[in-house]
């Protein structure tokens, strides 16, 4: 598929023939590439993109943004062209409360989705008085190797250090300043999948997304921290798998 949105989309395996497409949102500090094995293991049953944050990686000389507010709003016209199959969205951590604006705003211009998947983030009602992105440089580091999501190599590596932490300390002002506001709903189901050992979200503040949907939620809980689906991943995408067939399944008869 030939598109305008080839800066904030990723498609690394094509699968022009499935019937369904899951859309992928990055944690705080993350890139596209962390789903590239997702994309992988679901090609071609699922086709799967990633979306890619201005800051990193090829995209790391553009303004950065700071509010998941309007990221959603800069991310909703870049996926007009992918609107073409039925969509589940993926989100973890910050990317969890960007998938579900993002959701919020396809609905209002009449797409609903399949469902969303909201992994390692409390439900967006749910606050906590969090300022690890007023930290100094330290503070960022000390968060991201508690977290155990950073490569120990990128964290080892000064020159590359000075590249990622700008958009680091970015994404977690926008995702600790969020505010989303009261009363509009998702009109999909919500998956939520948390670690059981994860600081940064509860039980209870993962149980609040109920509280965000019309329709049915799910919980599914891990061995693991924040970052659980690294290790986890089979069964994580065993999830994915049955959800998006059965939903897809519904969605066509």
């Amino acid at each position: 598929m030939a598109t305008n949105s080839e800066r904030w989309i990723r498609r690394y395996h094509p699968a022009p023939d499935a019937s369904t497409r899951l859309v992928c949102f990055p944690h705080a500090g993350g890139s596209a590439t962390f789903y590239h094995p997702v994309s992988r293991a679901l090609s071609p049953e699922i086709d799967v993109v990633a979306v890619q944050y201005p800051g990193r990686q090829e995209r790391r000389t553009e303004p950065l943004v700071d509010s998941v507010e309007k990221l959603a709003d800069l991310i909703v016209p870049e996926l007009e062209p992918w609107l073409d199959r039925p969509l589940t969205f993926f989100g973890h951590s910050m990317g969890a409360s960007l998938a579900y604006e993002v959701a919020l705003r396809l609905e209002a211009k009449g797409t609903t989705l399949l469902g969303l998947f909201a992994s390692g983030r409390r439900a967006p009602s749910r606050w906590r008085d969090e300022r690890v992105h007023q930290s100094d440089d330290e503070g960022l580091l000390t968060e991201l190797r508690s977290l155990s999501g950073t490569d120990p190599a990128v964290l080892g590596d000064e020159d590359v250090l000075r590249m990622i932490l700008p958009a680091v300390r970015s994404d977690y002002r926008a995702a600790e300043t969020y505010r989303p506001q009261t009363g509009p709903r998702v009109g999909c189901p919500v998956v939520v999948l948390i670690g059981n050992d994860d600081p940064k979200v509860s039980e209870d503040e993962a149980r609040s997304w109920a509280e965000h949907t019309t329709e049915d939620t799910t919980f599914r809980f891990f061995d693991g921290g924040h970052f659980y689906l690294n290790s986890q991943a089979p069964q994580v995408l065993r999830e994915i798998r049955q959800f998006v067939a059965e939903r897809g399944a519904m969605a066509a008869k």
